[in-house]
């Protein structure tokens, strides 16, 4: 399995993904009735991703690294298989592969809109050619 090259294929996937979630006739509404702003750091490669449900703004890089109701922390990498459902939240937690800051339980509102973003995530790196970066 590869890894993303840089910050700029990490806003275009990880990143990406919630632009599909919030386009979503049924996800959409959903994310933006939690009210909530999420604040992603991601090492290898370092960067930053903040998404915002109520005013569904996706902000990346040093524009991102701004006050969230809550935030998460982790390697590009473990995102990634996350987005593939080959990694448990809580679990990852637990091993401290995975840092929270601010409301666990509004990241726990998130966790059942994911689990449908599984496939979604998956089709966008195959169409992307990035099959490298699926997780078998």
């Amino acid at each position: 399995m590869g890894g993303f090259r840089a910050a700029d294929e990490v806003h275009q996937f990880l990143g990406g993904i919630f632009e599909e979630a919030l386009a979503d006739e049924s996800i959409g509404p959903k994310l933006a009735s939690t009210g909530m702003s999420l604040r992603m750091d991601y090492t290898d490669p370092d960067t930053t991703v903040r998404v915002d449900f109520a005013t569904k703004e996706i902000l990346v890089g040093e524009a991102a690294a701004i006050d969230s109701d809550a935030s998460l922390s982790m390697t590009a990498d473990t995102a990634n298989q996350y987005w593939q459902g080959k990694v448990s939240l809580p679990l990852a937690m637990a091993r401290g592969k995975v840092k929270i800051g601010g409301s666990a339980s509004q990241l726990l509102k998130l966790a059942p809109v994911a689990k449908d973003l599984y496939p979604r995530y998956v089709k966008m790196l195959a169409d992307n050619g990035r099959s490298d970066l699926i997780v078998s």
